[in-house]
């Protein structure tokens, strides 16, 4: 097997596995302390730090990348999950909420950082590693990514399964057992074939000024905003409480909430690997892809605004009909997104990927914490359709900053 070929496998295998992880962590946490009283501004909160350490780790993980190579960031990323994980093994569920709050953001932050620097490596190496030919690059990133996000659906439903089976306490050490078994396998097999680091990387040079990266960096901010606007808080805790009023059996809530989170996050990974085929990338040039990014916008857009307007007019609305408005913002988000992260390592300015990339990741993180704030005080002060509306209302600039990208 060729060297590249093995490394793609092997960091493609890194970052399934921390996904995995990451996604089953955000419903164990989320959860767990709504079950412990925690209101929806303080769970929001909870993963408050987490964004944050993205943006500040994406900000400087291209530059450490391109100082002291792709492998480096890679495996730090997976040792700092293990950390972090560990941590929460021993907390005291008792603590009292405002110790508890700031414990579990430091580990949530750690995870953040760790989640980033994974991210950045795994995205950056994949242009050293497959030429951008008949659409070969776009559908590599759109495997990547999609496989990463069905990965991290599946993390969903086995973060609620192991807390309604094993609990807290045991879940996060067996996942942290898992992930180091994961990263000694990695330290031993991975080739050195990607990208190494040079001594004269500057850290200035994170600052991209190539004005595509910057739009659709922008574009990427609100778009993720978009999403986590009702995703991370305001949509689990919505769907929790109307499931516990008709089950009547908190376990059995986990398990349906957790079920549907992962089949959302799972189909909406589906169609992110199927984009290319279906938007013609290998007969497209990357010129004619950039102009599809902002009409996919306005199209998300506008179905988001519908959903929360009916939401918001309704006094009782449809639980089924809110899920399948979602499942059609999942499958039109999808791709957004993977349209997004093909253009960003086509953008990207040679001889600096990690750089462009994570300046850009940087811009998603930003975006994610702008959500989760958002998520849960609209969720606490309106319920779900404030959430919603305002979903609409960022996909909207985000469209509006794609629509720079042909000029």
């Amino acid at each position: 097997m060729k060297p590249a070929l093995t490394a793609y496998i092997g960091v493609s295998a890194a970052y399934w596995s921390f996904m995995l992880t990451d996604g089953a962590l955000r419903m164990l946490v989320l959860f767990h302390f709504h079950g412990l009283g925690y209101s929806a501004i303080e769970l929001a909160f909870l993963f408050l730090l987490y964004e944050v350490a993205g943006i500040i780790t994406n900000l400087s993980a291209g530059w450490i990348a391109a100082r002291f190579g792709l492998a480096s960031t890679l495996f730090a990323g997976l040792i700092l999950q293990i950390v972090a994980l560990v941590m929460l093994v021993p907390f005291a569920d008792q603590a009292g909420i405002a110790l508890s709050l700031f414990y579990v953001m430091c580990a949530q932050g750690l995870s953040g950082v760790a989640k980033d620097l994974t991210k950045m490596s795994a995205k950056s190496s994949i242009k050293s590693l497959v030429p951008d030919q008949d659409g070969q690059l776009f559908r590599w990133v759109a495997l990547l990514t999609g496989a990463k996000n069905a990965i991290k659906g599946l993390g969903f439903f086995v973060g609620a399964a192991l807390l309604a089976s094993i609990g807290f306490k045991a879940s996060l050490a067996s996942m942290a057992a898992a992930l180091t078994i994961i990263f000694l396998l990695l330290m031993f097999k991975l080739p050195r074939a990607l990208p190494q680091g040079k001594k004269d990387a500057k850290f200035k040079d994170v600052f991209s000024q190539n004005s595509h990266v910057n739009w659709l960096s922008l574009a990427r901010v609100f778009l993720f905003a978009g999403r986590d606007v009702w995703f991370v808080v305001a949509l689990p805790i919505f769907l929790f409480t109307q499931v516990y009023a008709i089950l009547g059996v908190k376990t059995d809530a986990f398990f349906a909430v957790g079920a549907f989170m992962a089949i959302w996050v799972i189909g909406y990974g589906y169609v992110q690997a199927r984009a290319p085929k279906w938007l013609g990338a290998d007969v497209k040039a990357s010129h004619r892809l950039v102009g599809m990014a902002a009409p996919w916008a306005f199209a998300l857009a506008s179905l988001q605004l519908f959903l929360g307007g009916w939401v918001a007019v309704d006094p009782n609305p449809s639980l089924l009909l809110i899920c399948l408005g979602l499942f059609a913002f999942g499958g039109v988000f999808a791709i957004n997104s993977s349209l997004h992260s093909y253009l960003i390592i086509a953008f990207a300015g040679a001889g600096r990927t990690s750089l462009d990339v994570g300046f850009y990741y940087m811009a998603n993180a930003a975006g994610r914490f702008v959500g989760t704030l958002a998520s849960g005080i609209c969720y606490y002060y309106g319920g779900l359709a404030p959430s919603l509306l305002l979903s609409g209302l960022f996909v909207l600039v985000s469209a509006l900053a794609a629509r720079k990208l042909n000029h």
